[in-house]
């Protein structure tokens, strides 16, 4: 991996720069990760993918959406039959009752279109703030900073978060980053965190910005000096 290194002692904002600068260097073009055709297929699979892998979502959503991919074809389905479709992702009797709930309150209440708008999309069932961050910020293009796991675990390698909750570091990042990066950015996090900081299996050497510009903290514990 080559990247843009600087050895100088940095402050918080130097280190704000330096990734921003190197992630654009790395991933210029991040594309969404959850295959879909429209902002309600998009829902769905987001809300799929909750402790699951979008790999594992995007091998399961052509199924389900062959049989329904539209909120009005989707509640012609129970809740069984969803969830023995998505079964493999986890949840499944959660998810199954979301997408049928949440599908019926499109119909009632939106014409069958998914609002833009975070507090509605919050409002449905199974869907969390992170979820409604995905659609407002991929699909209607309103600046968001979801904050997934690897958002959470790497933000605080790097020691712009205190790792306390998902909730303090989204407020950290969108103190520390500039909205017109925000959508882009959490993307570009995602993919170096599962590239090159992830849970399991981290090698640190190749963790070239967490060597850079990480915790003190956390390079101690990996002994690095």
């Amino acid at each position: 991996m080559s990247l843009i290194i600087s050895l100088c002692k940095m402050t918080k904002d130097d280190k704000v720069k330096f990734i921003i600068k190197n992630l654009e260097y790395l991933y210029p073009k991040v594309d969404i990760p959850l295959d879909h055709k429209d902002p309600y297929t998009f829902l769905i699979a987001v809300l799929l993918s909750a402790q699951s892998t979008d790999k594992g979502v995007n091998k399961i959503t052509p199924i389900l959406f062959k049989k329904a991919d539209n909120p009005y074809d989707m509640v012609k389905l129970s809740v069984a039959e969803i969830k023995n479709i998505i079964r493999p992702v986890g949840l499944s009797p959660m998810k199954a009752k979301g997408i049928r709930g949440l599908s019926k309150i499109l119909i009632e209440e939106y014409n069958g279109i998914v609002p833009c708008d975070i507090k509605a999309l919050e409002s449905m069932p199974a869907v969390g703030h992170k979820t409604a961050s995905v659609v407002i910020s991929q699909i209607f293009h309103i600046p968001a900073f979801p904050v997934d796991t690897h958002i959470h675990r790497t933000l605080y390698r790097w020691g712009l978060s205190s790792g306390k909750n998902v909730k303090q570091t989204e407020k950290d990042a969108k103190r520390l980053f500039s909205k017109s990066l925000w959508n882009k950015l959490h993307l570009q996090i995602i993919y170096y965190a599962r590239e090159y900081s992830p849970a399991r299996g981290w090698n640190i050497d190749k963790d070239i910005i967490t060597l850079a510009i990480g915790k003190k903290s956390v390079l101690k514990k990996n002994n690095i000096n």
